[in-house]
């Protein structure tokens, strides 16, 4: 698991916060790849006053199954643990993976599974059908390579892996505003074709990521603690 990164961002201030908080995930199975480089980038450009922790998903140890969904606790390993509050620290979240068979690797579905639970990220009312957002506070940028043109994902599938993480997931939580990218295609040369376009857009997301609007940040207790 990548831990903070240092020299990347001087101290400075945030919303009257203090420094602003970025957690950068890569959901790429495999090291050195496409993700990895377009979170480079995107680290590269954050303004100064911000401190980076980074984690690929490829490096933590868990099992990526709730076997009990939410009838039983389920203990959290130690790499779940850090992830939960990396979540808890960050100010904005940046979230990169390759679409395999419309949705994400399967790894990182996984982590999603073990971190937001109810009591952490969200809680259903006893009496209605509604929830209240526990991770309010964090804005988000997702981002997503994928073999197939952008357009076409549009076009074809309604953008339902763009709409599912940002309404199902990220909004889900209570993380607003999200803002999509979704970078392809990248075979047949795409990557080649496309990418200082790819990068110019990233870079500068990553400039304006201070100057989101965000609530004030909730802050759960991470199960186990007392409230």
């Amino acid at each position: 698991m990548a831990g903070r990164q240092t020299g990347v961002c001087e101290t400075g201030e945030i919303e009257g916060r203090g420094a602003m908080q970025v957690l950068l995930i890569d959901g790429h199975p495999g090291s050195a790849r496409l993700t990895s480089h377009l979170l480079d980038v995107y680290a590269s450009a954050l303004p100064p006053g911000c401190t980076i922790t980074r984690i690929a998903v490829r490096d933590l140890v868990f099992d990526p199954v709730l076997h009990d969904g939410y009838a039983k606790r389920q203990a959290w390993e130690p790499d779940v643990r850090r992830v939960a509050e990396a979540l808890l620290a960050a100010d904005h979240l940046v979230i990169a993976f390759p679409m395999w068979w419309g949705a994400e690797p399967a790894p990182l579905s996984g982590l999603l599974s073990r971190v937001l639970l109810p009591g952490f990220a969200f809680a259903y009312h006893p009496k209605d059908p509604w929830w209240d957002r526990l991770l309010t506070g964090r804005s988000a940028d997702l981002i997503v390579t994928m073999d197939t043109p952008p357009i076409w994902l549009w076009f074809a599938f309604g953008n339902a892996l763009l709409r599912r993480w940002r309404g199902q997931i990220l909004q889900f939580v209570g993380l607003k505003p999200v803002r999509t990218f979704a970078l392809g295609p990248v075979k047949q040369g795409g990557v080649e074709k496309n990418l200082g376009k790819w990068e110019a857009r990233l870079a500068k997301a990553a400039r304006s990521a201070a100057g989101l609007k965000r609530v004030e940040k909730a802050m759960p207790p991470l199960p186990g603690e007392r409230t």
